[in-house]
């Protein structure tokens, strides 16, 4: 009786550490690595191929000041590449519109918010 009352004490504090530490079945981590990187090369190169040097400099600079309005942005135009919507490289005042209309989506989405 007592054995089964520690066994249940230790597989609980085991799962505990795991879902802490972000454990799981082995090998299950680094899946999840792996895809991530993958995933950040595949936006990586669209963002290469559909930026220019100048606009691909302001969306660093962003991310340095506001790493979630550049992932936001990076994300839209990763979705436009895929759509269709973006067939040639675009420019900063092309980047610097859609900057802008991140803006505002996350102004009025805090102000509804209040």
């Amino acid at each position: 009786m007592a054995e089964d009352n520690l066994e249940a004490i230790r597989a609980r504090r085991m799962a505990e550490l795991q879902s802490q530490y972000g454990g799981g079945p082995p090998g299950q981590n680094k899946e999840k690595e792996e895809m991530e990187q993958r995933r950040a090369e595949m936006a990586n190169s669209i963002l290469s191929q559909f930026l220019d040097q100048s606009a691909r400099a302001r969306l660093n600079t962003v991310a340095v000041a506001k790493p979630e309005k550049a992932k936001m942005v990076e994300s839209m135009l990763i979705q436009m590449v895929q759509t269709g919507q973006i067939q040639h490289k675009i420019g900063e005042d092309q980047l610097k519109g859609l900057l802008e209309r991140v803006s505002e989506q996350t102004q009025k989405k805090n102000y509804s918010q209040v």
